[in-house]
């Protein structure tokens, strides 16, 4: 039931110190707004980070170097060139492998042409699964498909960015030929990029050929630059990664101890380690806050014993007419609760809008950057800060009530 008496009780007790209260409910105002700017910039920096792991976030690379040690009478420095065999097998006997995308690239310098306008871009060779490990953003049109694949089409799917330089006139690129060193590619699709600054430059600045087509038309015949993969779901890719390694280890003679035949490159690892590292700087920002909170805490149980000390008299009043302990320790609960609420609660909404500001900014300004983007306030961390200000006030106020709960009146009474 809301008891009115209670509630101006508790209104003329505030009002009564003003500036102490004020001063009191700062440091709680201060440790959620902290809390919540610390976890806000915490967040951004993570989205920025984050969003540079433009690949499945468990794919796994895996190119080649020259050997290090003798293996079988095959000397050492020995460059090993991957084949379509390799696929295969790699197929065959690595179960844990969900999607493969060899890749093959065009050496050298050369130069894209249609009509009159010509630019230089990167020219890849891949498959149809390149996609489930690198989403790309078609913006039109579709991507390489199997039939491109087994009939070895010349087709293109093409970067933005190419787009502008090529189309000029505003054709549209879908069904259009480009010359690449001079053969005809038919454009079958466009896409964005999902990456960020340099990532997205080169992405944008990229044409996708079927891998069988590219290995025929420039004279690469069964050879594979490097392979993409990702594992089936549950699989760590840890585990694609070493079951691949020493596959190919085993076709191409390098010795099982070689570490420097085959470079890889396991994102998952990376993104385990960035995600470790936010976990860190959370926890940081928790134990700042909740130091500051605490310190804020200290200071309303203070001043809710003072205020027990100055109401020694009336608290004993109300005992000798009847109060239980439990209205009594619920009176100072109350008040304690009001004022970490309240503070906390302002506090929390102040660190939300600053958050709130300095996303709009970044995106009105377009200053959002490759390391910081997008910061923001979940709805868990709220909640969590509500029953930490919840339980801060319960302490507050508990030590100073259950004082109050055991005052004897007869005492209280005669107290000056």
């Amino acid at each position: 039931m809301f008891d009115v008496d209670r509630w101006q009780e508790i209104y003329h007790s505030l009002r009564k110190h003003r500036l102490r209260t004020l001063l009191t409910a700062f440091g709680v105002f201060w440790g959620i707004f902290m809390l919540a700017v610390l976890l806000g910039a915490g967040s951004g920096l993570e989205n920025g980070v984050t969003r540079n792991f433009n690949v499945a976030k468990n794919a796994v690379f895996i190119w080649t170097q020259r050997t290090s040690v003798p293996y079988k009478g095959l000397q050492p420095g020995r460059f090993i060139q991957l084949k379509n065999a390799d696929i295969e097998a790699i197929k065959n006997q690595v179960p844990e492998l969900e999607a493969l995308n060899p890749r093959l690239m065009i050496p050298g310098s050369y130069t894209i042409e249609r009509g009159d306008e010509s630019a230089s871009f990167s020219v890849n060779g891949d498959t149809p699964e390149m996609f489930v490990i690198r989403p790309l953003l078609m913006l039109s049109g579709r991507f390489l498909n199997e039939s491109d694949m087994e009939e070895k089409r010349k087709v293109a799917v093409i970067g933005s960015r190419v787009q502008d330089v090529l189309f000029k006139d505003g054709a549209g690129p879908i069904g259009e030929y480009i010359q690449i060193k001079g053969v005809p590619f038919r454009v079958v699709g466009t896409f964005g990029s999902q990456a960020n600054d340099e990532d997205a430059i080169e992405d944008l600045q990229t044409i996708h050929i079927p891998i069988s087509t590219l290995q025929v038309t420039f004279n690469r015949p069964n050879e594979i630059d490097y392979f993409a993969c990702i594992p089936k779901d549950g699989v760590p890719a840890a585990v694609l990664e070493e079951k691949m390694l020493a596959l190919l280890k085993q076709r191409h003679l390098v010795a099982p101890e070689d570490e420097r035949a085959f470079g890889a490159e396991n994102v998952e690892r990376e993104f385990k380690d960035v995600q470790n590292l936010f976990i860190g700087i959370r926890g940081f920002s928790w134990l700042v806050a909740i130091g500051t909170i605490i310190a804020g805490a200290i200071g309303v149980g203070n001043i809710m014993a003072i205020i027990v000390k100055e109401r020694t008299k009336e608290i004993g009043i109300r005992k000798s007419l009847g109060a239980t302990p439990w209205s009594i320790v619920s009176m100072i609960l109350q008040e304690a609760l009001v004022i970490t609420g309240l503070a906390g609660y302002v506090g929390l909404a102040a660190g939300c809008a600053t958050i709130a500001g300095i996303s709009y900014a970044l995106k009105q300004l377009g200053m959002e950057s490759e390391f910081f983007a997008n910061p923001e306030i979940n709805l868990g961390t709220a909640i969590t800060a509500i029953i930490v200000l919840t339980a801060t006030g319960l302490i507050a106020g508990l030590i100073p009530g259950l004082r109050a709960a055991s005052v004897n009146p007869v005492v209280a009474l005669r107290d000056e």
